[in-house]
């Protein structure tokens, strides 16, 4: 049995076990989980990332794009919910499912990439073998002074225990 609408709710962590019609959102995990809209009982998971699914939450309903296509489910279902209204799409041949699996992570390498070279929050080897000595130096006392909080905080736990 199709489903034609997924009532949201709004959840800290999702469930182990999903309800058939309701789409859980965790905003903390940045993460959404359904069971398929095709009615096979299989759980779907949407992480929201820049390449990933986004959310829209318009104060009522819930959008996420882009469409939701379960190519290693047996039903091979798509489709798309906007507004929590589940709207059924086109099934998608082999070829189809590769182009946009490449296509993705082509998106995804380019994010990262850019994203190395810009804000900083990744950092590759290579990048950190581009800095100056000094850099190096200071940015692995910072590695180390962190990694020796934590160890000293561990043992103290460990001892008081």
């Amino acid at each position: 049995m199709n489903l034609s609408y997924l009532e949201h709710q709004f959840v800290e962590h999702l469930p182990d076990h999903l309800q058939e019609g309701i789409l859980y959102i965790s905003l903390k995990y940045a993460t959404a989980g359904h069971c398929c809209a095709c009615g096979c009982g299989k759980e779907v998971i949407t992480p929201f990332s820049p390449t990933d699914w986004k959310m829209t939450f318009d104060g009522e309903t819930i959008t996420l794009s882009p469409s939701i296509g379960n190519w290693n489910f047996s039903c091979r279902s798509h489709y798309f919910i906007r507004h929590n209204q589940i709207v059924h799409a086109s099934s998608w041949n082999t070829g189809q499912i590769i182009a946009s699996r490449l296509e993705d992570k082509a998106s995804k390498t380019a994010y990262y990439k850019n994203l190395n070279g810009t804000s900083g929050r990744i950092l590759n080897r290579k990048a950190l073998l581009q800095r100056t000595p000094k850099k190096r130096r200071a940015l692995a006392q910072k590695l180390l002074n962190t990694f020796r909080t934590a160890w000293e905080k561990l043992e103290s736990q460990k001892s008081s225990a």
